[in-house]
């Protein structure tokens, strides 16, 4: 195929409605359509959306996408039941038992297209999600802004943003991811402002006369000379303006990183620029926030939150009607029968199969998403969806999750 222009598209990315109407799926599914609608097989199935484990040292996970996913299955002739948007998940691959985050039933045939992107969207936002609630528990109380966007596709840029906020980053630097959840964007200068204006000095101040006074002055410390002098030579420029400094010192020059911050962190104390706050970017992760937490007061994220380690999220049919009975159907290496998820307090989850007992003094995970394609679930605000979600990262550091069955 010649490299020219798109007939209908400038970029190679899937409009909403194709999205919408399952354009963009796999072919299997398509043929599988054609083989049941020419014999007239019109079996209603149950079938669970699930992640068998999480590509982390613990158990756990924070789903999004929900809202997504509903929207996309809004009309269809089937009935979904969900976990709520932002919620908690276990997966522990030590047993072969999971949690459903979402069940779907209704006659394969009328949403069979649907599975893939259905797992898109669900597999890309908990992906993030997930990743930056691990960094939210890492950075503890401090600062945490996301500025992965320019790593991804820019269609994508909003559903970063959403998942990272909802998991608890105070912040994000995209303007659009910004505007869609109705808060203000984060962000100062890049280092191409200072190499065009070739100084350092003249950058914070042309970027303190030009921006509005709410946006705190935050001055980038690392373009051409070493990070202490810069941050000395900021805090003499803008004086009690300087907010704070932010180091995203190029993995090649960083060295000892920690001990980069506390050069810094004492030739500003001694200035007295206590109250200036060092913000550290530029490929982070948890273990070295852990060195950096007693030396710095926030983080800005990147390539971690954009192209995190994925959860990976599979749809496999658990039921199949014979007649008027439903049968227990599973896979090779799966596990037959609908299941419903009870949760205790301090995230103790129990799986048990839909139709049995049910424990006492438990939470039903799975709520009445869509009925018959039309919405039944409720959904909260982004920011009641991120506060509900700290309170449950705060709470998984005191308890110690646990998937059983039995």
């Amino acid at each position: 195929m010649p490299h020219g222009d798109l007939d209908d598209r400038l970029f190679w990315l899937a409009t909403e409605k194709e999205i919408r109407t399952a354009a963009a799926t796999d072919a299997y599914f398509l043929h599988t359509k054609k083989v049941l609608r020419k014999n007239n097989i019109e079996s209603r199935v149950v079938m669970e959306v699930f992640a068998r484990d999480v590509p982390y040292a613990d158990n756990w996970g924070v789903l999004t996408g929900v809202y997504e996913a509903a929207k996309l299955l809004e009309g269809l002739p089937v009935d979904v039941w969900a976990f709520d948007e932002g919620s908690v998940f276990l997966a522990d691959k030590s047993t072969a038992m999971y949690e459903p985050l979402m069940t779907i039933e209704g006659r394969y045939s009328d949403f069979l297209e649907y599975e893939n992107p259905l797992l898109g969207l669900l597999s890309s936002s908990t992906s993030v999600s997930t990743r930056a609630a691990k960094l939210r528990v890492a950075a503890g109380p401090r600062l945490l802004l996301s500025f992965g966007t320019r790593r991804i596709h820019p269609a994508l840029a909003p559903l970063v943003e959403r998942a990272c906020y909802i998991a608890g980053f105070d912040g994000v630097s995209n303007v659009l991811g910004a505007k869609l959840l109705g808060i203000e964007p984060s962000g100062t200068m890049p280092h191409s402002l200072v190499q065009i204006l070739g100084s350092q000095e003249r950058a914070w101040r042309l970027f303190d006369e030009a921006v509005p006074v709410g946006i705190p002055r935050v001055a980038l410390v690392d373009t051409f000379w070493d990070e202490k002098t810069e941050s000395v030579k900021a805090l003499e420029v803008l004086g009690p303006k300087l907010w704070g400094v932010r180091l995203d010192t190029p993995a090649s020059r960083r060295g000892d990183f920690a001990k980069i911050v506390e050069e810094v962190r004492w030739e500003l104390d001694i200035r007295g620029g206590k109250k200036v706050k060092i913000i550290a970017s530029g490929r982070l992760d948890e273990e070295t926030m852990a060195r950096l937490n007693p030396l710095v007061d926030g983080y800005g994220v990147g390539t971690a939150v954009a192209y995190p380690p994925v959860v990976d999220l599979s749809a496999k049919i658990v039921e199949v009607a014979n007649g008027d009975r439903m049968e227990f159907r599973a896979k090779r290496g799966g596990l037959g029968g609908r299941k419903a998820v009870f949760r205790s307090q301090g995230f103790r989850d129990q799986v048990v199969l839909e139709e049995g007992a049910k424990p006492g003094r438990a939470v039903q995970m799975l709520k009445p998403l869509l009925s018959k394609g039309k919405m039944v679930g409720t959904f909260r605000s982004v920011d009641e969806v991120r506060t509900r979600v700290l309170e449950d990262l705060a709470e998984l550091g005191r308890s110690t999750p646990a998937l059983k069955w039995r």
